[in-house]
């Protein structure tokens, strides 16, 4: 049997949110939830196809917890592939085993067997989200994380009357692992997706897809906060509602300065939550997504569209489209990112290290292999300071607790092994990138810069960069070659944006700054898979501190073998 996703009322859905804010417990609890992973049919663009979900769901739930709460999430893998989730980010304290990339914090969970994700939520609260962490399975398993405030902490802008969950992703009308494998053999990108979706949904502006649309509905004079992920593998996103201006409240499950805006840019691996107000002439409106891209590469740019619907206007009235920015609007994304700052208040200081120990400095670049089965006679590949990672076959955090030999090395470097103008006319030559499953350590406590510094390696291209483990502040961000003289004069160190995952700018780069208190493997990657695929990625080794609670908790006794 066919299913869309349409388990719950749209009443149901708008209310789920504000109904576990009102009904939890007062005191801290430990929440237990069950996901069987399953392939369903879902039907989408005129045709079914069998795709992987959470307890046949597609988004998959959304796990509610409070800060300061125990979660327990024990995964079923009915599927055919094997599979890990990786609880995008929550901090995970001492406690990498339950992090989930595959091969660096766990061997998968295979077919037939289970895994029970045990973890605190301390010390954060807001919208994050969770996602398959192996081969392309993200495409579809995916949903978002929702944790409420202590009892008793309210939130440090306007109580919003109703709360919404908005997943951006994306829809192949192909198995998606097929085209991967196809575009891996021909040495080629594999084909982009066919549409974009809001909570699964592509919207009217498809085929077949009256009845595959997500509305809301809302009350004149209310105010509505909206939860906001982007799950999409490849693309950056602009969002904007027709008619009503956003105020950005938090990013990354991290307070921001409320600003106002009238579209906002979301990478992939990113939250943002906003406040609405439902204060314009009632009628309907289209909330819309579609991506952003600066760079000459092709994008698929349809329109995902779902419906802001004030009550009491019949389905008959036909929607208005927001304006949003133009696909290659540089500027509305740089001047976007400018505004995002930390809150930095009494209750929620930015804690932005002064000091720093230990600088480094990696930049982002594609290359080449040669490939005698590839239609160019070579394969792309993407690397960091010129090393294309290479996957191991055991979890990178088992083989680092148990000493075991001969899996890593701990010699990434700190800097490129040779200075380029990285911004240049664009470069075709490939520069020797050597492959490895190469990792920095880290000493306990220490405070890093690191700079991202995008290259012409064949492209200029946006990157977003999720750090596991760890929260980073953004403290500078520049168009062009990095000036390590001129550049950090300019640092913000009061209250920069504090999150998990940052875009460098195409032709650009970021800096960011954290302080290494958290031990244990934690990877660090491009969220654009089809570039983590590549070998955009890296991770890092935090070593364990002196103190009795600084050191890596010892494995579960269920960790799936490799």
């Amino acid at each position: 049997m066919a299913i869309d996703g349409d388990f719950v009322s749209k009443t149901t859905l708008f209310l789920v949110g504000f109904i576990a804010f009102i009904t939890f417990p007062a005191e801290a609890d430990v929440r237990k939830y069950q996901f069987d992973i399953q392939v369903r049919n879902v039907s989408r663009l005129c045709h079914a196809k069998p795709i992987v979900t959470v307890n046949g769901r597609f988004p998959g739930p959304t796990l509610y917890a409070r800060e300061g709460d125990r979660v327990i999430v024990n995964v079923t893998n009915h599927a055919k592939y094997n599979m890990s989730i990786h609880w995008h980010g929550l901090k995970q304290y001492r406690n990498g085993w339950a992090d989930g990339p595959a091969y660096i914090t766990q061997c998968p969970i295979q077919t037939g067997n289970s895994y029970a994700y045990d973890f605190n939520v301390t010390g954060q609260r807001g919208t994050l989200w969770w996602h398959a962490h192996i081969l392309w399975l993200r495409a579809t398993v995916y949903g978002a994380i929702v944790i409420m405030p202590k009892p008793g902490t309210p939130f440090p802008f306007p109580k919003p009357n109703m709360e919404q969950i908005v997943v951006l992703g994306e829809w192949w009308h192909k198995d998606v692992e097929e085209i991967v494998k196809q575009g891996t053999n021909m040495g080629l990108p594999p084909n982009m997706s066919d549409a974009h979706t809001i909570n699964g949904k592509p919207g009217p502006l498809f085929p077949c897809s009256e009845k595959h649309t997500f509305a809301m509905e809302v009350k004149f004079g209310k105010t509505y906060l909206l939860r906001i992920v982007n799950a999409a593998l490849n693309d950056e996103l602009f969002f904007a509602i027709a008619g009503h201006n956003m105020t950005v409240v938090e990013v990354d499950a991290v307070y921001t300065k409320p600003f106002v805006t009238q579209a906002i840019l979301i990478a992939p691996g990113q939250t943002t939550n906003v406040l609405v107000r439902a204060d314009r002439l009632p009628g309907r409106y289209f909330m819309a997504a579609r991506p952003f891209m600066d760079a000459p590469l092709p994008v698929d740019n349809k329109t995902a569209t779902g419906i802001f619907q004030y009550k009491g206007i019949p389905d008959t009235v036909l929607p208005t489209l927001p304006q949003l920015p133009a696909p290659n609007d540089t500027d509305f994304a740089l001047s976007y990112n400018k505004n995002l700052k930390s809150l930095n208040s009494a209750n929620f200081p930015a804690n932005v290290p002064l000091k720093v120990d230990r600088k480094l400095f990696y930049t982002v670049g594609f290359g080449k292999d040669p490939c005698s089965t590839c239609i160019n006679g070579t394969r792309i590949l993407a690397s960091l300071n010129n090393i294309s990672f290479v996957m191991p076959e055991i979890g990178l955090l088992q083989a680092h607790y148990f000493n075991t030999s001969g899996v890593f090395r701990t010699d990434f470097p700190d800097k490129p092994p040779k200075p380029f103008n990285y911004t240049g006319a664009p470069l075709t030559a490939n520069l020797g990138t050597v492959h490895g499953t190469r990792l920095s350590k880290i000493a306990f406590n220490s405070t890093v810069e690191l700079v991202l510094q995008d290259t012409n390696l064949l492209t200029v291209e946006s990157h977003p960069f999720h750090l596991h483990g760890y929260n980073f502040f953004v403290v500078g961000t520049g168009i062009g070659n990095f000036d390590p003289v001129k550049d950090p004069a300019k640092y913000n160190l009061v209250d920069p944006v504090e999150r998990n995952t940052v875009g460098v700018p195409t032709g650009g780069w970021t800096a960011i700054r954290f302080r290494a208190d958290n031990p244990g493997v934690w990877f660090m990657h491009c969220h654009l898979e089809l570039h983590t695929g590549w070998g955009l990625k890296m991770a890092f080794v935090v070593e364990d501190g002196k103190g009795a609670d600084q050191s890596i908790l010892p494995p579960p006794k269920d960790l799936p073998p490799c």
